[in-house]
């Protein structure tokens, strides 16, 4: 894969990364939206309620992930995706799944993202909002083959005096998880194909071959 270095490769690769997704954890049924890599300094990534971009006969919703905030792990990254994707479909299925402004995400928001693989926790101003990876989703990412997203605008994402709400006009769902520090590594057996994941180097031995495991 060539290095996500320039705008459009990244945009090209977000919007694989949406469509595999789309696929294997929402059944296809998302409408493609337009995915955008803008500045949100109160956010990780939002979506709008309206579809905000017309091409050619057609509207579409405006995914956007923090151009600011690229540079994290990318199990941090699918994640924001999934979460607003979530939102996607929560729209499409009119389901109110935020209130007070788009701000607190309620308790339909966590049960859809979950059953999505996320697991949600809850903040006490933003609700059921705060967003991980869960192992479901590591493993998923590990299979596919992503690896971390190679530019990022600025020094990194810096939390602000207050997070969250609506991003831009029509804007909900904002992701403002904060910022963990991430690791995940797979382990596989040469012979046996027997695999682990950790989150550190390690030199381990496959028990049933006695072969090196390799890191991939």
């Amino acid at each position: 894969m060539k290095e996500t270095v320039k705008t459009s490769r990244t945009a090209g690769y977000l919007e694989k990364m949406f469509r595999a997704l789309n696929q294997d954890f929402f059944n296809g049924e998302l409408e493609e939206p337009i995915i955008t890599i803008q500045s949100t300094p109160r956010a990780y990534g939002h979506v709008t309620v309206g579809k905000t971009w017309k091409r050619k006969d057609d509207w579409r919703h405006e995914l956007n992930l923090g151009a600011e905030t690229l540079e994290r792990p990318i199990e941090a990254i699918t994640a924001t995706m999934v979460h607003e994707m979530v939102h996607l479909y929560n729209i499409a299925h009119e389901v109110q799944d935020c209130s007070r402004g788009g701000l607190y995400h309620n308790k339909r928001f966590r049960d859809e993202a979950e059953r999505r693989g996320l697991v949600i926790s809850h903040h006490e101003k933003y609700g059921w909002s705060t967003t991980e990876p869960s192992e479901r989703l590591i493993d998923y990412i590990i299979d596919q083959g992503w690896t971390e997203i190679a530019m990022n605008r600025g020094y990194g994402w810096t939390p602000p005096p207050s997070a969250g709400g609506k991003a831009g006009a029509g804007g909900k769902g904002a992701d403002t998880t904060p910022p963990k520090k991430s690791s995940t590594r797979k382990y596989v057996c040469p012979k046996c194909g027997q695999s682990i994941r950790a989150t550190k180097t390690v030199n381990i031995i496959c028990g049933d071959c006695m072969e090196q495991m390799q890191e991939v």
